[in-house]
C-alpha cells in the first residue's frame, strides 16, 4: 500500500477511535507512523504525548510497552503493560506480554501468574498455555506444567516444540505411557523431535519408532 493511502486508512480509523480528541489524534497518528517507519524513540515519544493528552488511552499505553519490551527495557514494558491492563483489565494479548516481560526480567511467579490470566481469558490462546507450562516446570511443578503443556500442544498439534517440552513435563512427573503418546506423536510428524525426545526422556525402548544416529 502506498505510504500516503496507508496514511490515509489509519488516520480514519483513528477519527473513528479518539472521539474528536485532535491532541489525542494527532499524536496517535505520529506514533503510529513513527511505527511504521521504524523509528522506535519518536514513536515512544508521540505515544507518550497521546497518553498524557488522554490517560484514559489503553493503546498509548500499550504502545509505550511494547516498543520498552522491544528494546529489552523490562521493568519500564512491566510498568506501562500494568497500566494498559489498568485501564482494560480482559485483554488477554496484554496480559501474554507482561507475562513475556516479567519471565525475561526473572520473576517467573509473576510471570506464571499472568501467564495462567491470559490463558484463563482466551482459553485458545496457545502461547499462553505454552508459557505457563514452562513457567512451571521452572518452578519444579511439573504436573501443573504438563497440563498447561498439553493444552498448548493440542491447540498445536504440529507444534513440536510444544509437544517435546509436553514429553519432558511428562517424565519428570514420571508418566511413562504419557510419554510414549507423546513419543508416537512426534515420530508421526517431527522424527528428529522426536528422537531427542526418546534421548532426553530416556526412552530407548521406544527407538525403533524413528531412525536413531
Amino acid at each position: 500500500m502506498p505510504l500516503g493511502a496507508g496514511i490515509a486508512k489509519i488516520r480514519a480509523a483513528l477519527i473513528a477511535q479518539t472521539d474528536m480528541n485532535f491532541d489525542l489524534f494527532r499524536f496517535t497518528l505520529r506514533a503510529v507512523i513513527f511505527d511504521w517507519l521504524r523509528q522506535p524513540e519518536r514513536a515512544l515519544n508521540a505515544y507518550a504525548d497521546a497518553f498524557r493528552a488522554n490517560p484514559m488511552d489503553v493503546r498509548a499505553a500499550r504502545g509505550i510497552a511494547w516498543i520498552h519490551a522491544q528494546k529489552q527495557r523490562w521493568p519500564a514494558a512491566a510498568e506501562w503493560f500494568d497500566k494498559a491492563l489498568a485501564l482494560q483489565p480482559g485483554h488477554a494479548d496484554t496480559w501474554f506480554n507482561l507475562a513475556y516481560v516479567r519471565e525475561q526480567s526473572g520473576n517467573l511467579a509473576a510471570a506464571r501468574d499472568a501467564f495462567r490470566r491470559a490463558s484463563e481469558l482466551n482459553p485458545k490462546h496457545d502461547r499462553a498455555w505454552y508459557g505457563l507450562g514452562l513457567a512451571y516446570a521452572q518452578q519444579g511443578e511439573h504436573a501443573a506444567a504438563a497440563e498447561a503443556l498439553q493444552h498448548a500442544a493440542e491447540l498445536q498439534p504440529m507444534n513440536g516444540i510444544a509437544w517435546y517440552a509436553l514429553g519432558m513435563a511428562r517424565h519428570h512427573n514420571h508418566q511413562p505411557e504419557a510419554v510414549e503418546t507423546v513419543i508416537r506423536h512426534l515420530a508421526l510428524n517431527e522424527p528428529q523431535t522426536a528422537r531427542r525426545l526418546i534421548l532426553d526422556a530416556e526412552r530407548a525402548d521406544l527407538a525403533d519408532l524413528v531412525e536413531m544416529p
